[in-house]
């Protein structure tokens, strides 16, 4: 059975940013502001760290509800499990989601600076130094037959299209958010064409949700 390469449920803004400038501890998306970004799958009826009940349901909360569908293992780049550059000063700090991570499978964190594996709950964390295609075939494996998730940030995901490793790709467009500068995930979706499938579906949210599958 062939284990897909997917991204999902990848917010940008208007102009293409999955991310702004100056992150830090504190704003883990650097000038963007993530409430704005990811409100629409926070509005949602399966939203999972949902405290008060209710929440919308249709397009939004599908996509929502099938983040973790059939996912074996998840690769990211540093710039999303946190904000440290270069030798890891300290090996204390786990990331920004405490002792309960939301991935819940192996996790590939690419970075030129090892470091030990650990687990919290569920999750362990692997620190990967290698090309897409090695650290691939490592979450392959350890994702049992399952699919691998590509969770970002946008360097990180165009740096397995530009290896032509995805085969499909979920980006929730947020066109109320503009924010200038940033981590740019693309200037016009219509640069994948020539791999990718695409349809656009715009949600009663304001997003317009992208789905890209490979030709």
């Amino acid at each position: 059975m062939h284990q897909l390469v997917k991204v999902q449920n990848f917010a940008v803004s208007g102009d293409g940013f999955g991310a702004g400038e100056g992150q830090s501890l504190e704003r883990p998306f650097g000038h963007a502001d993530p409430g704005s970004m990811f409100a629409w799958a926070g509005a949602t009826a399966s939203w999972p760290n949902r405290t008060d009940p209710g929440g919308s349901r249709g397009l939004d909360d599908y996509f929502t509800r099938d983040f973790a569908h059939n996912i074996g293992a998840e690769i990211m780049g540093r710039n999303k499990f946190g904000p440290q550059r270069g030798p890891w000063q300290d090996h204390d700090w786990r990331g920004w989601w405490g002792g309960e991570p939301p991935f819940h499978t192996p996790v590939f964190v690419l970075t030129h600076h090892l470091r030990p594996s650990f687990t919290l709950s569920d999750t362990t964390f692997h620190f990967v130094d290698g090309d897409p295609a090695t650290v691939l075939a490592r979450a392959r494996e350890a994702a049992q037959g399952k699919d691998v998730r590509l969770g970002g940030g946008a360097t990180t995901i165009r740096e397995f299209l530009d290896a032509d490793l995805v085969d499909t790709m979920h980006v929730a467009v947020v066109p109320t958010v503009q924010l200038g500068a940033g981590v740019r995930l693309w200037e016009s979706p219509d640069e994948l064409l020539d791999r990718f499938h695409l349809e656009v579906v715009p949600s009663p949210s304001g997003v317009i949700h992208h789905l890209f599958w490979r030709r």
